[in-house]
């Protein structure tokens, strides 16, 4: 998966398309990210002790990583990524303006 925590991404697909945001974590197993600001529900909460009330928590749920893509630090657009080597590291790449990604 070539998106990480802490990268910028653009939301492609879906009732968020064309919101931005952060990435908050990424779920490589299940190919999801949990974007800051995006695909956020209203998730109810039960009472979990006896004087305390049950409520309606709004709640961001993952996305899958399809429906997101990487903005390019330089064109501040939607982007791919590749890799390249440089020296000894393997590093990020968007593949637009060609700059390196943290």
């Amino acid at each position: 998966m070539k998106i990480r925590k802490d990268d910028n991404v653009i939301i492609l697909k879906g009732k968020d398309k064309g919101k931005t945001g952060k990435v908050l974590k990424a779920f490589p197993r299940e190919d999801k990210v949990l974007v800051e600001g995006v695909h956020v529900r209203k998730h109810h909460q039960k009472a979990r002790k006896s004087n305390e009330k049950g409520q309606i928590v709004e709640k961001t749920f993952p996305i899958h990583v399809s429906n997101v893509s990487i903005i390019d630090p330089k064109t501040k657009k939607s982007t791919r990524i590749s890799w390249k080597m440089e020296g000894d590291k393997k590093v990020r790449v968007a593949t637009k303006s060609k700059t390196v990604i943290k």
